[in-house]
Order: structure tokens, then C-alpha cells, then sequence
């Protein structure tokens, strides 16, 4: 078994003069939840249909499971599911009966549709004409699909695209059970609070180009804003101010309110991920969506 999940290198993609995906190179290890962060347009939904083998990339190498694609992308596709960003589930059937066609397509024993339907909540909803959904219980639908044949690998693209917060809350817990089971998760998010709350490692993306790649953790810490909020009294009333650390006026200011003792507390600011797209960009945050719909 290769070390790594995914290994992608130099990886372009470009319709004609236009260099859309511009040579990211990253792995993804076995058992973790690995994210691609950028705002719409950064390229993560094109990087992930090359991956499947659902288009030509222009240049660089792909291994998924430690094929080569698009040479072995056939032995790939038995370990991989995938949950694209367009809905790919026939209106007029049911849950159900979209399961048993999807199912029989790829020779999945039919007791695998009564577990995906217990895995992704939809025991109540599978008779249920697709057409008649809401968002989320088809986003359910669809990721119950892509479970059928228990793979190893999961591609979800914009899971939580939106969604009100209770499904996107149900999906977020979907993805940690798949962790807790050995999956390893790939999703592509443009919600700052979904990959710090999921990912293991993730890959900032912007303008088809990977600016930084680490634990969330890791990225705040090393670029993230260092702050400080204090409080402190003046005149017998309580005030707060917030002080860069990275600001020498800021730092001055500081040590000079030390040394009056009226400081009753400091609390340090854990930076955002919204800070460290920043810095690293230079350029501010637009998602360009919002999450709002059952």
C-alpha cells in the first residue's frame, strides 16, 4: 500500500491560454480529514474532478491509492466515492430507489442500502421521490450514494454549500463518523469555520495556486495575527484594548500600561483562519456564498 492516500505533484490545469490550477503539489495521508480552503474560483472544484479522472489535467502527476491516474483511474474508482458539487440523482425515484439502480450498477450487495440509510440518517425519508428533498436530506442522499461500496477514499465537494446550520451541523458530523471508521475524507470548503472544525491538515487555495498547507493549528500559530486583549482600570471604570504584538507601537503601549499596575487582566487572541488567508494572500476573504438553505 502507498504511504500516502493522495499524492499529487506539479499538478496544472488550463483551458486554452487560461492557467486555471498552476502546479499545487500536496499528499494526503491514510485516516485523515484533508481540506482544500479558498473562496469560489480558487480552483478546488477543477483540482478535485481531475483527481477522480473526470477531466484532463495539463501537466504533472496524480496517485490515488497508489494508482496512477488516468492510467489505473478503473482500480481507483472501487476504493473512492465521491460527492461532486452537482446533483447527480435520478428526481423521479425514490431514495430508496435510486440506491438499489446505483447499487446493482456496481455489484453492491442490496443489505448495503439498509446501512447507508442508517449511516446518513435517512431511514424515513428513503421512499421519498428525490424530487421532493430538501437540500439537505439530498445532500444526504447523495453522500449515502457514494457510500454503497465502502470506500476507502471520499471526495466531498462544497458538502455544507447552502445548507441551514442543522444540516450542515448533520454533515459535519457524518464526515467525523467516517473519519472515526477509517475513511480517509478529502472535502473542498470556502467556510473558515468548517475546515478549522474538521480538517486535520488543509491546503489554502487562491487563484489556482496553493499559498499554504498545514494543521489548522499550525497556520494560525505561524501566521495567524499574535494579539493581546486587556483589560484594565481607569478612573474606577473597566476598559478593554486590544494590542498587536506584532506592532511596536502596539508593544510600547502595552508594557507602558504594565507599568501602571491598573491591569486586571490580559487575554491572548487566537488568530483566525481568515487572518492567515490574509496574510499569506494578501488579499481579504470572499466566500461568495452563504450558508442558508434547508
Amino acid at each position: 500500500m502507498s504511504d500516502f492516500a493522495v499524492e499529487v505533484e506539479g499538478l496544472e490545469k488550463s483551458y486554452g491560454q487560461t492557467k486555471v490550477v498552476k502546479g499545487i503539489s500536496f499528499t494526503v495521508r491514510h485516516g485523515e480529514i484533508f481540506g482544500f480552503l479558498g473562496p469560489n474560483g480558487a480552483g478546488k472544484t477543477t483540482s478535485i474532478r481531475m483527481m477522480i479522472g473526470e477531466i484532463p489535467f495539463s501537466n504533472g502527476r496524480i496517485s490515488i491509492m497508489g494508482h496512477p491516474v488516468p492510467d489505473q483511474i478503473h482500480q481507483t474508482r472501487i476504493k473512492v466515492g465521491v460527492v461532486p458539487d452537482y446533483q447527480n440523482l435520478y428526481d423521479r425515484i425514490t431514495v430508496r430507489q435510486n440506491l438499489e439502480f446505483f447499487s446493482a450498477l456496481n455489484s453492491v450487495s442490496a443489505s448495503r442500502i439498509d446501512e447507508v440509510l442508517s449511516e446518513v440518517f435517512l431511514v424515513e425519508h428513503q421512499h421519498k421521490a428525490c424530487k421532493d428533498l430538501s437540500r439537505g436530506l439530498r445532500q444526504r442522499a447523495l453522500i449515502a450514494r457514494g457510500l454503497l461500496h465502502k470506500p476507502r477514499l471520499f471526495f466531498l465537494d462544497e458538502p455544507t454549500s447552502a445548507l441551514d446550520p442543522h444540516s450542515a451541523r448533520l454533515i459535519r458530523e457524518l464526515v467525523m463518523q467516517l473519519k472515526n471508521n477509517g475513511t480517509t475524507v478529502f472535502l473542498t470548503t470556502h467556510y473558515m469555520e468548517e475546515a478549522n472544525q474538521l480538517c486535520d491538515r488543509l491546503a489554502i487555495l487562491n487563484a489556482g495556486e496553493i499559498v499554504a498547507c498545514d494543521s489548522p493549528e499550525n497556520l494560525k500559530k505561524n501566521f495567524g495575527r499574535k494579539a493581546a486583549l486587556v483589560e484594565y482600570l481607569e478612573q474606577e471604570t473597566k476598559h478593554k484594548a486590544d494590542f498587536s504584538l506584532e506592532n511596536p507601537q502596539d508593544i510600547a503601549s502595552l508594557a507602558e500600561l504594565i507599568s501602571t499596575g491598573k491591569i486586571l487582566r490580559i487575554h491572548s487572541q487566537e488568530a483566525t483562519l481568515e487572518e492567515v488567508f490574509m496574510k499569506v494572500t494578501g488579499a481579504r476573504w470572499k466566500s461568495g456564498s452563504e450558508e442558508v438553505e434547508a
